[in-house]
């Protein structure tokens, strides 16, 4: 198994040759099984090799001591190889170069060995611990409803540990000193949901016995105006500059140009790019259908030859070794699909990496650009409604106060044309 990874055969003699050598080995087929890349793959066999020689030196005689020795050689490998590091970011990287390998290692070959979990805890885990499977169960919520609660909720926790205030001893001045803290940085829509998460937990807590009295009127309800924002799109211009600037040469310039064709041609939602699968590609009557639209129902687009060239190119090189169908798949180890949040943050990283400035950079932004695009181009709101998946048509209108030019018109008194 080595040989396809090392062209040296004295290379592979000397792996085998050491205490660890058999486990490393059958670690490294592990990998192989998992579809890891040749770099990564002996990336780790000489993060081992030096996990072999630290636990050598300190003494280990038996496989069932080395959990023991990680912690210290994790010191060790940054020690030597952190030197350069310059932010946390930098230092975490470091460290899981040498802490990775050696605990998926161990994973292997000790039974009842688990990786620790870098997970956070869920918030108020210990004093509250009824609360999230309050929210499953007893109101029925989604799982993807609870990550809102955890969002609020993490903030809150660790504010009330950095004052030292005890759930028993809440107060309202507590709670508005938090909201007041969490405005700095939410945006109103933010703050909304914030506090409605608030008094869901307040109102569980009351009813709990923890808290003495109701605090859910101490929770202000903001309000957020209907039409009183502007979508946060960019030019169309911006949009083609976006396009250009990636290089398609590579697996992951063929995926994220795939990806960005698809949500700047049909204004389609980070989660419907998530569910897309091979089949809803009907390739011979050049159709693709999104069955898992927000407003629960599915929609069939012609597929043009711009997205449709994208995507084959993409799939020509995406890897056919593996069981998922989802058609976008993350292009390092182990393969798994593309999440929404991945998605979006990937056109969060794009925009910023050619200089395009907007207010939270998403994929939800190419979706503003494709509807401002069609008001620009005198396209019904109506039928702009029908093609993004508008459930409603108060959610198409927002949308009139992009045409710029032609709300110049009419304040300058020129609009007859216009009206």
């Amino acid at each position: 198994m080595l040989d396809h990874h090392f062209r040296s055969f004295k290379a592979i003699d000397r792996i085998r040759a050491l205490w660890l050598g058999p486990q490393i080995e059958c670690y490294a087929q592990s990998l192989d099984e998992l579809h890891t890349s040749n770099a990564t793959i002996r990336q780790h066999i000489r993060a081992l090799g030096h996990f072999n020689d630290f636990v050598i030196a300190r003494g280990a005689s038996r496989i069932e001591e080395l959990s023991g020795h990680v912690d210290a050689f994790v010191e060790q490998w940054m020690a030597a190889h952190g030197t350069w590091c310059r932010n946390a970011q930098d230092r975490a990287a470091v460290v899981a170069q040498g802490r990775v390998p050696v605990e998926r290692m161990l994973c292997l070959v000790l039974p009842g060995f688990t990786r620790p979990s870098n997970k956070p805890a869920l918030p108020f885990a210990t004093s509250v611990p009824g609360f999230f499977p309050f929210l499953l169960n007893e109101r029925g919520l989604r799982q993807a409803s609870v990550h809102s609660y955890i969002y609020t909720l993490r903030p809150f926790d660790a504010y009330l540990a950095k004052n030292g205030i005890a759930l028993g001893e809440l107060t309202p001045a507590c709670i508005t000193g938090f909201l007041n803290e969490r405005a700095k940085t939410l945006h109103k829509s933010g703050m909304l949901n914030s506090a409605g998460a608030l008094r869901v937990f307040l109102r569980y807590l009351h009813r709990e016995g923890i808290l003495a009295t109701d605090l859910v009127r101490s929770v202000p309800r903001g309000r957020v105006y209907r039409q009183a924002s502007v979508p946060r799109a960019i030019g169309w211009g911006d949009v083609e500059r976006l396009l250009a600037s990636i290089d398609r040469r590579s697996e992951l310039g063929k995926r994220d140009y795939a990806v960005l064709t698809l949500l700047a041609s049909y204004g389609l939602r980070a989660r419907e790019i998530a569910a897309l699968r091979l089949e809803d590609f009907d390739w011979q009557h050049a159709q693709i259908s999104i069955p898992m639209r927000k407003g629960g129902h599915s929609t069939r687009y012609p597929l043009s030859a711009t997205v449709g060239e994208a995507v084959i190119a993409y799939l020509q090189v995406r890897r056919n070794d593996v069981s998922y169908r989802q058609a976008f798949l993350t292009t390092r180890t182990p393969y798994t699909p593309m999440q929404h949040w991945t998605i979006s943050s990937m056109v969060g990283v794009r925009m910023q990496a050619v200089g395009i400035q907007v207010i939270r950079a998403g994929s939800h932004t190419l979706r503003h650009a494709c509807v401002q695009h069609l008001v620009q181009a005198d396209v019904s709101f109506k039928i702009i409604g029908d093609y993004v998946g508008h459930r409603h048509p108060a959610s198409t209108l927002i949308y009139g106060k992009v045409a710029l030019d032609k709300l110049r018109d009419i304040v300058s008194a020129q609009g007859e044309d216009v009206l």
